[in-house]
């Protein structure tokens, strides 16, 4: 998947909209600052997030991240592969390191994102 596709949360998770759903995942900028990832917490299919709530937590070998739901919505699907293997949270950060799919309870919030280039520009990278 292309970066310039994706939008970004000041959070570091990313974002990708298709139509009444996204997928969201966690950047490489903020997986990087975490180090080996051993353990990804998600909520459950059917749970309902809002913008700017807790989404999950991701443990790194000396910290963990509290992940910001980037948008408010339903959770339709939660990426069972990183209970097993969260390291492909890390390997895979825009593939298959997704975290949860949501179906969007309004997407005007997309508009509160940044574009690829806006979160290099935050990022310095």
């Amino acid at each position: 998947m292309a970066l310039k596709e994706l939008l970004f949360s000041d959070g570091h998770a990313w974002v990708l909209s298709e139509g009444e759903t996204a997928t969201i995942g966690m950047t490489e900028y903020i997986q990087e600052e975490l180090g080996d990832i051993l353990l990804v917490d998600l909520p459950e299919v059917g749970e309902k997030v809002t913008q700017g709530d807790l989404l999950g937590t991701i443990g790194g070998v000396e910290t963990v991240y509290e992940l910001l739901a980037p948008l408010s919505g339903e959770i339709l699907e939660v990426n069972e592969s990183l209970r097993d293997d969260p390291g492909l949270a890390k390997n895979d950060p825009y593939g298959e390191g997704w975290m949860v799919k949501i179906r969007l309870s309004d997407s005007r919030e997309l508009d509160s994102l940044m574009a690829a280039e806006e979160y290099e520009s935050m990022t310095g990278r």
